[in-house]
């Protein structure tokens, strides 16, 4: 006799569009970022947050496993390395520590991806936590430029051509 099934929950990845979307994407910011890695809860959410393209991993259960942020236009020229418009800003990836290793962050990335291509844009930039930085290799993005810290974690830029 077999015991019970330990398979992970399917999920989707889907841009939010309505508010209990968005609030699911800032719940899991807030586990991530703020509880887990001690980011103060004044800087984590910004300006930025009221005109970007967020995103969301839900599983179908409806549990929030993972959120990221599209910057594009001139927020993105802000953050990016060069001042160009073309080129967004992908920010804020946050998986929740139970759906880490189940490919949610790639998702995650992918769908960043998606939308940026969506909107014209013909590259993403963003800043890794130096220790994510194999993970954004995989995924195609080249580091550019010195470490600095951001909240007080290592990070270093990197790109990738859509």
């Amino acid at each position: 006799m077999s015991g019970p099934s330990r398979a992970p929950a399917a999920y989707e990845v889907r841009v939010a569009e309505d508010p209990d979307d968005r609030e699911a994407c800032f719940a899991v910011r807030k586990e991530v970022f703020v509880a887990e890695q001690k980011v103060p809860e004044d800087i984590e959410y910004d300006a930025y947050d009221a005109d970007a393209v967020h995103v969301l991993a839900v599983r179908s259960d409806g549990v929030p496993l993972g959120t990221g942020r599209l910057l594009h236009g001139a927020a993105a020229a802000a953050k990016n390395g060069d001042g160009d418009p073309a080129v967004g800003s992908l920010g804020r990836l946050a998986v929740t520590a139970t759906a880490r290793g189940l490919g949610v962050g790639a998702a995650l990335v992918r769908a960043v991806e998606d939308a940026a291509r969506a909107r014209g844009l013909t590259a993403v930039d963003l800043h890794a936590q130096t220790h994510a930085l194999g993970f954004y290799e995989r995924l195609g993005y080249q580091a550019y430029g010195p470490e600095f810290p951001d909240a007080g974690i290592p990070h270093r830029a990197m790109r990738r051509s859509l």
